[in-house]
């Protein structure tokens, strides 16, 4: 019986001798990780436009010479991805209607009219005078027909032509009957 300490004979006891232990065990190394390799050249597929290459192989994170959802993507396209994903489309058409009112409409109709508000498909006009006011109810149709095209069908479904604002002695949303102003000056 020997222990660890004492040297053995290695014509003795069939051993290999201490000297060649590290090769055996670096071969044995490599022959393992050859068949680990060979096994997995089946689960290789396509990465970037590469054949036989493996995803968890691409050196340094780079996805080569063809495209990859690991590349920069453009800020639009994004954007474009929150907004889908978040069900803000109605609310992003609504504010392009209202930010661009002058390159949907023309710089004329935008000089005398400016969009107050846009609610559930009404958009709300304010015309300059009340010529104006006029004249935008007649192209309303047309208005429309081109904010479709525009922003989308179904963006605005109505229009609302106000005319311009008269002063107002009223404060707040209530109102009581009587003879209005007049009643303070005596």
């Amino acid at each position: 019986m020997s222990t660890d300490d004492e040297p053995t004979d290695a014509g003795q006891t069939g051993e290999v001798p201490a000297a060649d232990r590290p090769r055996d065990l670096a071969t044995a190394a490599l022959d393992a990780a050859r068949t680990t390799a060979r096994k997995q050249t089946s689960r290789r597929r396509w990465v970037a436009g590469r054949p036989g290459v493996d995803p968890g192989d691409v050196r340094g994170g780079y996805s080569g010479a063809g495209t990859d959802q690991r590349d920069p993507q453009k800020l639009g396209s994004l954007v474009r991805r929150l907004v889908t994903d978040r069900g803000w489309e109605k609310t992003a058409a609504s504010a392009g209607v209202m930010g661009r009112w002058e390159q949907i409409v023309g710089p004329e109709i935008a000089d005398h009219a400016r969009p107050a508000s846009l609610v559930d498909g009404e958009l709300v006009l304010i015309a300059e005078s009340t010529a104006w006011a006029t004249q935008l109810r007649l192209l309303a149709p047309r208005i429309q027909a081109r904010l479709a095209a525009e922003a989308g069908a179904g963006v605005v479904r109505t229009i609302r032509v106000q005319g311009p604002a008269t002063p107002s002695w009223r404060k707040g949303p209530r109102r009581v009957a009587g003879r209005g102003p007049r009643d303070t000056y005596g």
